[in-house]
């Protein structure tokens, strides 16, 4: 079994993709979420802690010193409270204009001024992070009072190092960034299953749409499952039901519509033979008839060869929507074919013939002549003279065309001129013809494997109507419409009926 690549686009790629999305737009909110609150609370934690420890230490360490201190006491209570610290921190000592550090090369930059501000109005311990050449840094400020409460001026400011903690938080994040792509793929996995899962059943929808589309009306799918495409599945049942049941009826009608046809037709055949028996003989006698009489005779012999000719072609086309009719191919002399088909009819005068000797091919030799007699007296009735027909061949079909210099087919006609009872003119209410002429060459063209094609001729190479007959060379394979009804004729009489 050939495993079918997915298109672009597809339904599976879209859901994939989706998951996928989803599957990375969660993966990346729940790392941000889990990064902010991880480093902020690991943040939170250092500086709770540093925060307790320097007001411990400063606690502990002021009552030994006297106030106020000049430099080198405020140096040595910077170095005690700095020694007393976990990492011995920068420690920074200010009275008044008075300033010292625990190391006195030290940068004092990362105190801001807001900070000392803020120590000093608010007379209560405050802290900030800064970054200094790359690095983060809490500073931890707090003022020193009296045992009384009285504010001394002395204030404490500790900086210390941040970048554990911040290596910490980044360590977590690498963590989560390297789980990324097996959360992806995991994700893509499963949306690949849970695709699979839904679209099986639309697969199958699909397949057993198309063979409804194809022909085949008990297509059905199994419903499984309440969900949405179980009904789904449910509703292409009920309505692949109604139509099957509509064709059914539809085929049921059409099957007694051509037993009806061919009843009657094979009925009137009988009264119809007398008939025209009888108008012979008044043909024969019309010249010594009056003549109101004698026109009487005639109109009735002209319209009782009418009927029977409609009756024929009725009998025709029963005979092909029966599929009762097969070929008789042998091979055969196209152009001597088409030439007695002219001079049977009389038509030998009035028609150009271009009929190239030594084309020969594996034909019906009297369906060729029905369907030439059709084509050609179309183009007698209803176009201009000259009618020419033309013989061509290559290796594998041969090729007549049929041209008159008439108007020509109105555009809306070209596809319609093949079928049953169709006039191109609508005023013409009636013809010499039966309205069945072309269906019936066509008829004839398709149980050879051929077609017939009608078209007109640009108007600046004389117009008229073109008719193309094209049949293979070769005896064609059994009638592929014979299983669906449709077939051709049996033996009948070679009609000249259709009109445009």
């Amino acid at each position: 079994m050939k495993l079918r690549r997915p298109r672009m686009g597809g339904l599976r790629t879209r859901l994939v993709i989706a998951f996928v999305l989803v599957a990375l737009i969660s993966t990346v909110t729940a790392t941000a979420l889990a990064y902010r609150e991880s480093r902020t609370a690991v943040l939170e934690r250092t500086q709770d802690a540093f925060q307790t420890d320097v007001r411990d230490r400063v606690d502990s360490v002021a009552p030994d010193f006297d106030m106020p201190p000049d430099v080198r006491t405020l140096t040595t209570f910077a170095d005690s409270v700095s020694s007393g610290l976990s990492g011995a921190p920068l420690v920074v000592t200010r009275y008044h204009d008075l300033v010292a550090a625990s190391d006195g090369l030290a940068d004092r930059s990362r105190i801001t001024p807001e900070l000392r501000a803020e120590v000093r109005s608010s007379g209560r311990t405050r802290f900030q992070r800064v970054e200094y050449r790359g690095e983060p840094y809490l500073v931890v400020g707090t003022p020193v009072r009296y045992e009384d409460g009285r504010d001394s001026g002395l204030e404490v400011f500790a900086v210390t190092s941040l970048l554990a903690e911040e290596e910490h938080t980044a360590a977590l994040l690498d963590s989560v960034r390297g789980g990324l792509l097996p959360v992806l793929g995991l994700a893509a996995l499963l949306a690949l299953l849970a695709a699979g899962t839904v679209l099986r059943p639309v697969r199958e929808l699909g397949r057993a749409t198309r063979r409804l589309a194809e022909g085949d009306l008990g297509s059905r799918v199994e419903v499984r499952g309440r969900d949405e495409l179980a009904r789904l599945a449910a509703d292409f049942n009920t309505t692949a039901d109604a139509l099957q049941t509509s064709v059914d009826e539809l085929r049921d009608q059409e099957a007694r519509a051509r037993r009806f046809v061919a009843d009657v037709s094979h009925e009137l055949r009988t009264p119809l033979t007398a008939m025209t028996m009888v108008t012979t003989v008044l043909d024969e006698d019309a010249a010594q008839l009056p003549s109101d009489a004698a026109r009487a005779a005639r109109t009735v012999s002209d319209e009782t060869a009418r009927l029977a000719r409609l009756v024929e072609d009725l009998m025709e086309m029963s005979r092909f929507d029966s599929g009762a009719a097969r070929l008789d191919a042998t091979e055969t002399d196209l152009a001597g074919t088409i030439r007695g088909t002219l001079e049977l009819r009389g038509w030998g005068d009035q028609v150009v013939a271009r009929l190239p000797e030594g084309v020969r091919a594996v034909v019906d030799r009297r369906r060729v002549d029905v369907a030439v007699a059709n084509l050609v007296g179309n183009a007698l009735r209803h176009g201009e003279p000259p009618v020419t027909v033309t013989l061509s061949a290559d290796a594998d079909q041969v090729t007549v065309e049929v041209t008159d210099r008439g108007p020509g087919l109105p555009p809306d006609a070209l596809s319609q001129v093949f079928d049953r009872f169709y006039k191109a003119d609508s005023a013409r209410a009636r013809s010499e013809g039966s309205g069945l002429g072309t269906a019936i060459a066509l008829e004839n063209a398709r149980l050879h494997g051929g077609t017939i094609e009608a078209a007109n001729r640009p108007a600046e190479r004389g117009g008229g109507a073109v008719f193309t007959l094209r049949l293979p060379r070769h005896r064609p394979d059994p009638d592929p419409r014979s299983a669906d009804g449709p077939g051709s004729g049996g033996p009948g009489t070679a009609t000249i009926g259709g009109t445009r």
